[in-house]
């Protein structure tokens, strides 16, 4: 059997990044660089990011801010970080979504058994 091929087409990625792609594969986009420290630690380049981790964002207008991680969003395949705000117009604040790519950890948060087996491997 040969492998099923991938499109070039923007639209037909977009739509499986969006709305068909399956929840096992969604994993992998919410993988985020490490530090340097991290990288020579564990001799990994990314992880996927989880709450209470330690993140610097890299790019937008919050680039230098670091913050814990609030939420991570599977199916939206964003993250939320304490402190990036912003005020609507009656004056509540709501916290912006951020891609996992846009973001460095800086910190791993808890490291339980599952997460040192993926460390490890």
């Amino acid at each position: 059997m040969m492998a099923k091929e991938k499109s070039k087409q923007p639209r037909k990625h977009r739509r499986w990044l969006y709305k068909t792609s399956k929840l096992h594969e969604r994993h992998k986009l919410l993988h985020a660089t490490l530090s340097k420290e991290l990288r020579e630690k564990y001799g990994k380049r990314a992880i996927r990011v989880r709450k209470g981790d330690k993140v610097k964002i890299m790019r937008g207008d919050f680039r230098g801010h670091v913050g814990k991680v609030l939420e991570v969003d599977l199916k939206k395949a964003i993250i939320k970080v304490d402190g990036v705000t912003v005020k609507k117009a009656d004056g509540t604040e709501v916290l912006i979504p951020i891609h996992p790519s846009n973001v460095m950890i800086t910190d791993l948060g808890e490291i339980d058994e599952i997460r040192e087996k993926i460390l490890e491997r």
